[in-house]
């Protein structure tokens, strides 16, 4: 790792320099020396570098100066005079990570740069795994590789650029807010607000002003002026979650707001003008409660210009793997040690029946990781939660697979069903092709 940290030397004596950089030369460390203060600025500007070390004075910019140039992410070594410790301490609190005084030992000058690099390492590897939570994928933390979920992709990114009214269906726990987060978020309101209610929540009396705001004294309660959602996602979009249980004379209410977008608080003569991007989901079988008439077919039609409709866990089983392998991620992060599962555990998970889709596998994967005694996954873990069938079913390799294991044999199946296209691959795996020369180099497969 010491190589890939890029350490700029800064001090107007040429052998101070040299003998800074030779000695961590030595050491791994990838080292660049200047002389000259002001190509020092230059170049702490134009090239990214890990960490900075620079002496305190210098003739044309000082070490202060160069001290307020660095990027957030650098770490900074002031180095000073001897009795200058008024200076290190000013420097400490304008940001420096360390200093130390001249004349000065390189064994204590390569400890402070080897804690500077660890530092340097731990965040690179804390970023890593934030972006694992955060998700790298083109939509947010919605995962799938599974030729269902890859249509659905394709749909969100379509639907995101055009301002119509979108209707997510799909059993509990398949991620319906979340691909609502991602309409948003690769939308032209992204940087305006987002705002999610569950109409099932809600008691019927409190619904229509959590809707449409009141004013005061509009009813027993209402002791002050309140918004309606519709108002606060003004500019940006409004997430109706299981909107199939709105109370049926709310729906005419809404029916009208949605046809010209307008709203009136409750206790108010004033209409005010909104625009939204209206989001609604529903887990029910929302035709049924046409029929049934529980639900307004004219509403249907105003909330639903676009359909989207997501699979169930049990019909995109190819995507566990990949499902598991994040969330253990997630978790090793969370729990604070890197979590393994065997491979008749992941078998296990295929095979099994998901009721509460991708939120149930969270939820036993991280039962199964609290209770676990190693950070090895098995069956035992869930024997509490399948039944026994499915367990002697599974129970044909008890070898432990590793997350790295897993992506590789992911990687190269991937690349079997594209027949080696690494273009169709790389868009499969949700990474860039450099990536993916990377990692068929890393685990050394055989594309041919």
């Amino acid at each position: 790792m010491k190589d890939k940290i890029r350490i700029l030397i800064i001090d107007d004596e040429v052998n101070s320099t040299q003998i800074i950089r030779k000695t961590l030369f030595k050491k791994g460390y990838s080292v660049t020396e200047e002389n000259n203060s002001s190509k020092a600025a230059e170049l702490i500007n134009k090239e990214h570098f890990d960490i900075i070390i620079s002496d305190l004075q210098m003739p044309v910019i000082n070490g202060m100066d160069l001290l307020k140039m660095k990027p957030r992410d650098a770490i900074f070594i002031m180095i000073t005079g001897y009795g200058s410790i008024a200076s290190a301490v000013e420097s400490m609190k304008q940001g420096a990570f360390d200093y130390i005084n001249k004349p000065f030992s390189m064994e204590e000058f390569c400890i402070k740069v080897d804690k500077a690099a660890e530092k340097i390492e731990m965040s690179k590897k804390i970023n890593e795994l934030k972006a694992v939570i955060e998700g790298e994928y083109s939509f947010g933390n919605i995962i799938g590789k599974s030729k269902k979920m890859l249509e659905v992709f394709e749909l969100i990114k379509r639907v995101s650029q055009i301002n119509v009214n979108v209707l997510i269906e799909g059993e509990s726990g398949t991620g319906k807010e979340l691909v609502a987060k991602a309409i948003h978020n690769n939308s032209g309101r992204k940087n305006k607000p987002f705002i999610a209610i569950n109409c099932s929540a809600i008691p019927e009396n409190l619904l229509e002003s959590e809707l449409f705001g009141h004013v005061k004294g509009a009813f027993t309660g209402a002791t002050e002026f309140q918004k309606g959602v519709f108002e606060q996602a003004h500019g940006g979009t409004l997430f109706l979650d299981e909107i199939a249980e709105m109370p049926y004379n709310l729906q005419a209410k809404l029916l009208r707001i949605l046809e010209r977008w307008e709203v009136k608080p409750l206790g108010s003569d004033k209409i005010k003008k909104v625009d939204v991007r209206l989001i609604s989901a529903t887990n029910q079988d929302i035709k049924k409660f046409i029929e049934e008439k529980k639900f307004r077919i004219d509403l249907f039609y105003r909330i639903s210009t676009v359909s989207i409709l997501l699979p169930p866990l049990n019909e995109r089983r190819d995507d566990i793997p990949l499902l598991v392998n994040n969330y253990l991620k997630k978790l090793s992060f969370k729990l604070g040690k890197k979590f393994n599962i065997t491979s008749d555990t992941l078998k296990l998970l295929m095979n099994h029946r998901w009721a509460g889709n991708v939120r149930e596998l969270e939820n036993l994967l991280e039962q199964a990781a609290i209770s676990a005694n190693k950070n090895i996954i098995t069956i035992n873990e869930f024997k509490s939660f399948v039944k026994e069938d499915e367990i002697m079913n599974s129970m044909d390799n008890p070898e432990a697979t590793s997350l790295d294991e897993m992506e590789k044999k992911y990687i190269a199946k991937v690349l079997i069903d594209t027949e080696f296209n690494k273009q169709k691959a790389s868009k499969i795996l949700g990474i860039d092709r450099k990536t993916l020369y990377k990692k068929i180099k890393e685990y050394n497969i055989k594309t041919k």
